[in-house]
């Protein structure tokens, strides 16, 4: 496989549609960005004279600030717009701001919408790049990869790994790119939460489902721990916050009972002491910051490889900045 548009096509909206091929040309072309970001000079001009555009109908503090390092260290110039900031509220549609961007002659755009299929509704109206950082319940693909990245960067092979995701599946879009990714890889994915949390019908996305956190500690190799999101749930869900992190919390002495060390993840943002503890998150087994740094360099290499980077051409890095 060759050239970007085989690799990835106009737009990343998701992980279900690609291909495990097209999952790890991202992940391999997200190497070479990942030592950039270790360098004195961060710079590299493959994206100068681009304009691309953040357009964020939903607060988030990570995924745009990750974003934007990724932008800048690429060259191109941004645009951050929030919904509150902008004509949507004052009644605007989706399709109106974007042709309104448009006719401003950007490249790319990057969406985070509350509602479900967003980034592929403005995709198919658009002729810029657009890329889903995250929409509704669906997916958020560059987490997914960034996981999916961290894993691999620990274990070397995805291929039969244990991975269990916990909490709150049933409203994580962060869930469903990790399932779609990692069932693609090879890996062996279960999730684990109280069945209010948990979807329908998840097993048939080629999942297995533990009631007990126990049995999924003593199952897994990794754990990708889940926040609740309060602010999507109404009353129900949990009968207490104490009680959810009792019987479901990710905590030092549940870990101390398992036949292994299991490798922590969290995408962010952490409820402590509900979901997992601080000994648990700031501990010798925990690789949240790590996601983290490779969140900029997955993010670095999705918009590379969308503006017409050849994936072997990641490999010259330290060619572009003189190092």
């Amino acid at each position: 496989m060759t050239g970007s548009a085989a690799a990835l096509g106009k737009d990343l909206i998701g992980l279900e549609p690609l291909s495990p091929d097209q999952i790890r040309v991202i992940l391999d072309t997200a190497e070479p960005f990942k030592e950039i970001t270790e360098r004195r000079i961060k710079k590299l001009p493959v994206l100068r004279g681009k304009t691309i555009v953040n357009l964020f109908f939903e607060p988030s503090t990570r995924t745009r600030i990750s974003f934007e390092f990724a932008e800048k260290r690429l060259s191109a110039d941004t645009v951050n717009i929030g919904a509150a900031g902008s004509s949507v509220s004052k009644g605007e549609t989706l399709v109106d701001t974007a042709r309104n961007l448009e006719a401003m002659s950007i490249d790319m755009v990057v969406i985070r919408h509350w509602s479900a299929g967003a980034a592929s509704f403005l995709a198919a109206r658009i002729p810029s790049n657009v890329i889903n950082a995250g929409d509704g319940a669906h997916e958020h693909p560059t987490q997914g990869l960034l996981d999916i990245l961290t894993l691999r960067d620990h274990f070397g092979s995805l291929e039969g790994l244990r991975v269990c995701i916990v909490g709150d599946v049933l409203h994580s879009r962060v869930a469903r790119s990790n399932i779609y990714g990692l069932v693609k890889l090879g890996a062996r994915v279960g999730v684990c939460g109280p069945r209010t949390l948990l979807p329908a019908r998840i097993e048939q996305l080629g999942v297995r489902v533990f009631a007990r956190v126990d049995d999924a500690i003593r199952w897994a190799d990794a754990l990708n721990v889940l926040r609740l999101q309060l602010e999507r749930m109404q009353d129900g869900f949990v009968p207490s916050l104490r009680e959810y992190n009792r019987v479901f919390g990710i905590t030092r002495p549940r870990l101390e009972r398992a036949p292994k060390e299991l490798l922590i993840m969290h995408p962010g943002p952490m409820n402590r002491g509900v979901e997992i503890d601080s000994d648990v998150a700031d501990g010798p087994h925990s690789v949240i910051l790590q996601q983290v740094t490779n969140g900029v360099a997955v993010r670095m290499a999705v918009l590379y490889l969308l503006a017409g980077g050849a994936p072997h051409l990641a490999e010259a890095a330290r060619d572009w900045t003189g190092a």
